[in-house]
């Protein structure tokens, strides 16, 4: 089928609810490369947005999901998953929590997330009291309608109200407005480390752990948002052990099943007492090849060294994005932490560098009209930095 076929069949037969602004269909994929329809290979800075965490047709991934469709891909959460209580384990020894539970998406582990808030709320001050949820302009927390709720971008919400209420919104980085918006109405702070749908804005250590501190003096709960920038990502196992604090509760997905649906979310034993069974399922969470897959990816890291090795090319990549946004008057600067980064352009033509950079066979995306994201997976080598910022420079040139 060519690729024409493609997009007709796509257009005839499928919700037209994606932006498939670049006609490209891919096939097959090695290392940090993509391969289409035609034969073509790009290099790719997106790593299906932050999930590819191994990159494709990693070794260790794919002997260990032939091995595990082989033998039994669901049996149901009402019995012991062997490989589903391993990564339990490990996510708790890397994070310092107590709890880990397993759903299908960083939007369902962000439901769990606030559902949790309310039966913690509840057994701390009774039922129905103190519901609300403070959150951040900018903020990306899913696609639900409690989720698209929490997060605080309009453009998202349009068309949907009304919104589930309970939910106040401040902007990112301004501890001052979070503190004064919490009173006796609000159980939680919902907030990303690091905004990822919003542009790649890293939060202070002074907001965040500021968070912490009034999340503890207020008594109630501090929530992140780890979907996009956890496992590793950053330089670090979870983005929030660069401020040296603890959450109550921690949302995952993304990267943790290398391309395989997971979600998950880490807790206390506090926020875990109060999620008694029949509280709170799953009919597929944690079955057994996306346990699989979290753990094979988890431990392949561990055994790596990806999350230095991201700190590592992270900086050679920010240093390479900085000499562009020096050099270049379309580049205004780079941001972001190991390989989660973003280019700021000084135009709203980030589609049009980001379609630039596809036909020069460079895959990353516009996050907002101004901004590229640059998302690669962890096996980023050095030598791939050099070769996808020449092919960015190219396309910075021709726009």
């Amino acid at each position: 089928m060519n690729l024409s076929e493609h997009q007709q069949l796509d257009e005839t037969y499928l919700l037209q609810n994606y932006g498939r602004r670049l006609p490209l269909a891919f096939v097959s994929g090695d290392g940090c490369y993509l391969y289409d329809s035609a034969g073509r290979r790009y290099l790719d800075w997106l790593a299906g947005i932050a999930v590819n965490t191994l990159g494709y047709a990693h070794p260790q991934l794919t002997a260990a999901l032939t091995a595990q469709i082989g033998a039994l891909l669901h049996s149901s959460n009402y019995f012991l998953i062997e490989p589903q209580i391993r990564l339990g384990q490990r996510l708790v020894e890397l994070s310092g929590l107590d709890r880990a539970f397993f759903c299908n998406s960083g939007c369902e582990a962000n439901e769990a997330l606030l559902k949790f808030a309310r039966l913690w709320n509840g057994a701390q001050v009774g039922e129905g009291r103190r519901t609300g949820v403070l959150a951040f302009e900018g903020s990306f927390h899913g696609r639900t309608l409690a989720t698209l709720s929490a997060t605080g971008q309009a453009k998202i919400q349009k068309g949907l109200a009304p919104l589930v209420p309970g939910f106040q919104h401040v902007p990112f980085n301004d501890l001052a407005a979070a503190r004064a918006a919490v009173d006796d109405s609000i159980g939680a702070v919902l907030v990303e480390t690091i905004q990822g749908e919003g542009g790649i804005h890293v939060a202070t250590p002074e907001f965040l752990v500021g968070l912490r501190q009034l999340c503890d003096e207020r008594g109630i709960l501090l929530l992140l948002d780890e979907v996009q920038c956890g496992l590793g990502r950053t330089g670090s196992f979870f983005a929030y052990q660069q401020y040296g604090l603890q959450p109550d509760a921690l949302a995952l997905a993304k990267g943790l099943g290398g391309g395989v649906p997971i979600g998950a979310v880490v807790m206390t034993q506090a926020v875990a007492d109060c999620v008694t069974p029949g509280t709170h399922g799953t009919t597929f969470g944690g079955n057994y090849l996306a346990s699989r897959a979290g753990l094979t990816v988890v431990e392949t890291m561990l055994a790596e060294d990806l999350v230095a090795h991201a700190a590592s090319v992270g900086e050679r990549l920010l240093a390479g994005l900085q000499q562009l946004a020096a050099t270049h008057p379309l580049a205004d600067h780079a941001r972001g932490r190991g390989l989660m980064l973003a280019l700021e352009l000084t135009a709203e033509k980030a589609a049009a560098v980001r379609d630039a950079c596809a036909e020069r066979g460079l895959i990353l995306n516009a996050v907002s009209p101004t901004a590229l994201r640059i998302l690669p997976p962890l096996v980023l080598r050095a030598e791939q930095v050099d070769e996808g910022l020449a092919l960015l420079n190219d396309a910075l040139a021709a726009v």
